[in-house]
């Protein structure tokens, strides 16, 4: 594969400025040497302690430790780790941390290394980050008065990410709480084999403003971002040496209990992959997805607020590391809220939650010009569903004004009756394009009367190396979610070229053309809650 061609080249130089830009905020970050574990520094609040605990190969880790108020010498307390989220110090868990220990826990939480105080550098869930893991629990053994046998890992973020990898490096974690992060990396920013441009520039570059990224690190970003495609298999491989789902038998066969929560709407991590790793996770397990982006779900409740995914947290800690029969896992552990309505429904597995069909044919021939956005779009990254959680305002588009020579549009009929769309719907469709490499975006938008769709779903879908001319077919997944329909409104697919949060692969001069035939017609999979 060579190099990225000219449209390319300026969406990508985009993204990677936007990085290189941070960078000179870099001084900013403050420097870690390592240094050998300092006494404790007692803190104003009752319970609280900071310290510096020993990371692996040698770094200091900037961290704290909530104990139980009027802990009794000799007695021993369930332990949670918590790292911290990319980019944010130790104060994070603060609210979480005391309020986990008000109710009997001995709390760890660090800087992960790389950022701000904490040493080393930043490894990206790498083996120094799970061999930190491993670290710290020694280390808490040995300084508070922690039972080896009740140890829990939890975080949001990237400290779900690392926490989901330790449980299956580390025997000792019983329980993993993991908000917001990833079980495959590659799917979550390379999904569709498309780069993820806003997300990857948005973690690229609050990893410089506030730590030292490793040297691997940057280069794998600037081959991603220069879309490097030479380069492709390796960056793959960084990625995979970094998901969680590549250790899932290691995951499986230690046993420790496992809740997943996370936001339909997550544009760093999209739904998709952790429901895909749930269903393959064979111990206790809870899955629960709610409206919103990246880490809003949960984000209350790092504020000392009440917040259901938090509730949840705290109630799964009590189950698998205290032994409470609270009725959690009598609960049905796929667990989702609609963006659209306010109550909860459980299901008994993720195959369950769209288990009724509707199939929307994608008759005709639409023959669409890249390399022009037609309106239609995913939203900004962190901001646009975060609208959609708080504001019930998604990415919107007027569908009558897309222009037809840039959108490819495919209509339902109106609904008589409000259809409740529940988990991932799937495109399938044949394409024909005139160059060898190219991008397009699909959007599944509820349409109202008057023609204003509301975003549902979208997913990128990326190709190269095909022969200009003769088709090919494609199957995308867009990325799962929960919303309901309202009678009166239809469904409606739309494709075009160009969106903001993707780097797109369509060489100048590019027309891309979807067809549909009797031998094997076009559609797209609507999954729907059963009645």
């Amino acid at each position: 594969m060579g190099r990225p061609y000219p449209a390319l080249r300026t969406t990508a130089s985009i993204g990677t400025a936007a990085v290189l830009f941070a960078s000179a905020a870099l001084a900013a970050a403050p420097a870690a040497a390592a240094r050998t574990p300092a006494a404790p520094v007692a803190a104003s609040a009752p319970g609280l302690e900071f310290h510096d605990i020993p990371g692996s190969g040698g770094i200091t880790l900037k961290g704290n430790v909530f104990t139980p108020a009027g802990a009794e010498p000799g007695v021993e307390h369930p332990l949670i780790v918590l790292p911290t989220s990319w980019g944010l110090p130790q104060v994070e868990y603060f609210a979480q941390a005391q309020q986990l220990a008000d109710s009997g826990y001995v709390v760890v939480s660090y800087t992960s290394r790389g950022f701000w105080l904490s040493g080393g550098k930043i490894e990206v869930a790498g083996p120094p980050d799970l061999a930190d893991v491993s670290s710290v629990i020694d280390w808490a053994l040995a300084n508070t008065p922690s039972d080896p046998d009740r140890i829990g890992m939890g975080g949001v973020s990237y400290g779900a990410g690392i926490s989901l990898l330790a449980a299956g490096h580390d025997k000792r974690i019983k329980a993993v709480v993991a908000l917001s992060g990833w079980a495959d990396l590659i799917d979550s920013i390379y999904s569709g084999r498309t780069q993820h441009l806003q997300a990857a520039a948005l973690l690229g570059g609050s990893g410089l403003l506030t730590g030292r990224p490793s040297d691997e690190l940057t280069r794998t970003l600037t081959d991603f971002l220069g879309s490097d495609l030479a380069k492709e298999e390796d960056m793959i491989a960084w990625g995979r040496k970094r998901s969680p789902a590549t250790y899932l038998d290691a995951i499986n066969a230690n046993g420790a209990a496992v809740m997943m929560g996370n936001a339909w709407g997550d544009t760093i991590f999209p739904p998709n992959q952790y429901a895909s790793f749930y269903e393959k996770l064979s111990g206790p397990k809870r899955l629960e997805f709610r409206p919103g982006d990246h880490a809003t779900a949960e984000a209350t409740g790092l504020l000392g607020l009440p917040n259901d995914t938090w509730t949840d947290a705290h109630r799964w800690f009590d189950r698998y590391l205290k032994g409470e029969r609270n009725g959690i896992d009598q609960e049905p552990p796929v667990q989702l809220k609609s963006r659209t309505d306010g109550g909860y429904e459980g299901y008994p597995d993720w195959r369950s939650v769209g288990a009724a069909e509707e199939r929307i044919g994608l008759d005709g021939t639409e023959r669409i010009l890249a390399n022009i956005d037609s309106g239609a779009n995913g939203g900004i990254v962190m901001l646009s569903n975060a609208l959609d959680q708080f504001v019930k305002l998604p990415p919107i588009a007027s569908v009558p004004l897309l222009p037809r020579a840039f959108a490819g549009v495919w209509q339902s009929g109106k609904y008589t009756t409000p259809r409740h769309v529940r988990g991932t719907a799937k495109l399938h469709t044949t394409v024909t394009p005139n160059k060898e490499s190219g991008t397009f975006v699909a959007y599944l938008y509820d349409e109202g009367p008057l023609g204003l769709g509301k975003l549902v779903s979208n997913a990128p879908y990326t190709f190269h190396g095909r022969t200009p001319g003769r088709p090919f077919p494609v199957d995308l997944e867009l990325f799962s979610t929960a919303y309901d329909v309202p009678a009166g409104h239809r469904l409606t697919l739309v494709i075009d070229t160009v969106d903001p949060l993707y780097i797109e692969h369509n060489p100048t001069g590019s027309q891309l053309t979807f067809s549909s035939s009797p031998a094997d017609p076009s559609y797209v999979s609507v999954p729907l809650r059963e009645k």
